[in-house]
């Protein structure tokens, strides 16, 4: 699988709202974005395991952290935000899918500004630190966040359940206290029921589903040696898994997609790739003309593989390949704060094929698609980050 650069994730991410909510794997999946939006870079083991600090990478800390006491209680907060000029990701640390600090959450979506994507996660906490009988809890929280989530977010807001990675025979972590050791043997085998659970009923709402469990199940050597969290190395290929992911849902085909051996003469079923219209926005990706896009002779990279590819087995591999055609250059626009009188490419877009990781509803809903010339905003005004 191909690394998505940091151009890429830039630029795809443009004038986008990211929120990602949940536990500490799910902090680190803030932390990689943050840290590819700005460099080509592969985050440390140091600032994985850092938790609460001040500042990381030029983002800063809302709430809770170092602000207030730190603890590894089931009431430990922590929101974290990253700004600069065209990028907004927070992160809120959770223990459990709903509580009254999640409903809290929700509410400040209800009333301020819509995120673009909402990258969500909490399985662990849920299943070990509240009660021995989980199943009926878990699926009744779920249900109760699904259904208020679905209310309070627009249609266009792409939301994605990511499901919980496959933890260690032997585990130890901050959610693991004295007082549910002997819960540790067991609770990879919750995991994979809670995923069931949790999977299945986000599909049934109209949630897309990313199964990083599926994923990582045969990755295991970059799992650290606490059983519960992964290194740099999986966090950049959970980071690629997720843009892939959305550049899919917006209609966006990435340059890291294409292979070299992709055909480019014209046939009756597929026509030859000619000089796109000048785009406007952010975007330097290619969109392929209509046309039958997998033939004998041309087929897109897709992600079958289940370990880590060798070329990325280094920090400073150098990607594996260009795609023939060149990055179609765009003029970049000031942000609009009212998100109005925004240009982008008509709605000629086509999708890849489903992937196994991947369970999506497609036929259910429709996605927003940010790169039309018919897009109308639904918010009047929106205040400063």
């Amino acid at each position: 699988m191909m690394h998505v650069s940091h151009q890429e994730a830039s630029q795809l991410l443009h004038n986008k709202f990211i929120v990602v909510l949940g536990d500490s794997i799910q902090r680190s999946v803030y932390k990689d974005l943050v840290l590819l939006l700005q460099q080509e870079k592969y985050i440390s083991a140091q600032q994985l395991k850092t938790k609460g600090e001040m500042s990381f990478e030029n983002d800063c800390l809302v709430e809770g952290g170092c602000l207030s006491q730190m603890h590894n209680g089931r009431n430990y907060r922590e929101v974290r935000q990253f700004q600069s000029d065209h990028h907004l990701v927070r992160f809120y640390f959770v223990t459990r899918i709903y509580s009254h600090y999640m409903q809290s959450i929700l509410e400040d979506f209800q009333h301020g500004m819509k995120p673009d994507v909402v990258i969500v996660n909490s399985c662990v906490w849920d299943i070990s630190r509240y009660s021995s009988r989980w199943i009926s809890d878990y699926k009744e929280n779920l249900e109760k966040f699904f259904g208020k989530l679905r209310d309070i977010m627009p249609e266009e807001t792409l939301i994605i359940w990511n499901l919980t990675m496959p933890l260690g025979e032997r585990i130890r972590g901050g959610f693991l206290v004295q007082e549910i050791e002997h819960k540790a043997a067991q609770l990879r085998y919750d995991v994979v029921e809670a995923n069931f659970y949790s999977g299945t009923l986000a599909d049934e709402y109209g949630m897309d589903v990313l199964d990083l469990h599926f994923q990582f199940r045969f990755s295991l050597q970059h799992r650290t040696k606490d059983g519960v969290h992964w290194n740099a190395l999986a966090h950049r290929r959970i980071t690629t898994l997720l843009l892939q992911h959305i550049a899919e849902a917006w209609g966006v085909i990435l340059p890291s997609t294409l292979t070299s051996d992709e055909h480019t003469e014209a046939t009756d079923q597929q026509p030859a790739r000619g000089r796109a219209p000048e785009l406007t926005g952010a975007s330097n990706y290619y969109y392929p003309p209509p046309g039958n896009l997998f033939s004998n002779t041309g087929r897109y990279e897709e992600s079958y593989s289940d370990s880590l590819p060798v070329s990325s087995m280094h920090f400073e591999t150098p990607r594996g390949h260009v795609p023939l055609q060149p990055l179609l250059q765009a003029h970049h626009h000031e942000y609009r704060q009212d998100r109005q009188d925004w240009d982008y490419r008509s709605s000629n877009y086509l999708y890849r094929p489903s992937q196994a990781y991947i369970k999506r509803s497609r036929n259910n809903r429709q996605h927003y698609t940010p790169y039309t010339n018919t897009k109308t905003s639904k918010y009047s005004h929106h205040h400063y980050y």
